[in-house]
């Protein structure tokens, strides 16, 4: 998986721990964010139907139902981000 912050491919053995966290920017790994079940076009952002609705979906949670996203950061991270911000300032640059 990757850190949904900074991108940081994450190689999971075994499980992400409750208070893993990242290895780049320290940021907690068992986040929403994180997880192949995170949707922002589902309800409560979340596809799993029994989990229980987290509020903060960067912080670091209790979810039994977390599994590792297989996707990019580009999907969630920040990359996105920056990606539309150069799009933006590229828009809006003065000539």
């Amino acid at each position: 998986m990757n850190c949904f912050f900074c991108g940081r491919k994450i190689e999971v053995l075994e499980r992400v721990g409750f208070r893993d966290s990242c290895p780049e920017c320290d940021r907690p790994l068992h986040v929403c964010r994180n997880c192949e079940f995170y949707d922002p076009a589902s309800n409560n952002q979340c596809c799993e139907t029994m989990a229980d609705r987290v509020v903060d979906k960067e912080r670091q949670n209790f979810c039994d139902y977390f599994a590792p996203a297989s996707r990019g950061a580009s999907a969630t991270g920040t990359s996105a981000k920056a990606a539309a911000a150069q799009k933006l300032e590229k828009l809006f640059k003065k000539k």
